[in-house]
């Protein structure tokens, strides 16, 4: 090589490492901004639902002599919380409450669909009525009356998802289930004891 040109030659070589070790640089940082952001804005968490109270709203119990049957009319007032503790915010379709005595289904009442903005929560009131008539013909029913306290059950489903950004969509549903103890001579909840969890 021309002893003339070996400076330029190693000042080209020099401008190509720096833009090559510049690039690798660069590359890094993105790959340690885009690790940030997946452990952290990007991270989908589970959103929960918790019923934080159970109000009985109304209570009728009674024997028809007609029917030779007990009369056992109850409203429950779900108060539920949807908790979104992620940086996008989570929409939920419709879901469902269940009210059951002895695993038979008793009463239902549909959810209506919301969203939970980012790192917020939402209150919502679901009212369950029983069906007196699915239980005429329950015998356990009339002794639990007659003992004056009534065990029932409450299932809330809500299918929803996550959106990231509009790239990462996760879907999840939330559910809660409640023990719930009906005082028939005081008109009460007795005791109310409730779990929930999220499936993916």
């Amino acid at each position: 090589m021309d002893p003339d040109l070996k400076p330029e030659y190693q000042r080209r070589q020099r401008r190509r490492r720096r833009c090559v070790l510049a690039s690798v640089a660069a590359l890094i940082a993105l790959g340690l901004l885009i690790l940030i952001l997946a452990l952290t804005v990007f991270r989908v968490r589970s959103a929960t639902t918790t019923v934080n109270a159970v109000h009985l709203s109304g209570l009728h119990a009674g024997f028809n002599p007609l029917t030779l049957s007990v009369d056992l009319n109850v409203t429950l007032d779900l108060d539920i919380t949807a908790t979104n503790p992620n940086h996008a915010s989570f929409k939920y379709d419709h879901g469902s409450a269940e009210l059951y005595y002895r695993e038979i289904l008793a009463g239902e009442a549909d959810i209506p669909p919301g969203e939970v903005a980012a790192e917020g929560s939402v209150h919502t009131h679901v009212v369950l009525t029983m069906l007196a008539g699915r239980l005429i013909t329950n015998s356990a029913l009339y002794a639990d009356v007659a003992s004056g306290l009534v065990l029932m059950k409450t299932h809330t489903m809500i299918p929803g998802k996550v959106s990231v950004a509009g790239i990462i969509k996760l879907h999840m549903v939330l559910f809660t289930s409640c023990d719930v103890i009906i005082d028939v001579f005081t008109q009460a909840v007795n005791n109310t004891n409730c779990s929930f969890k999220t499936k993916f």
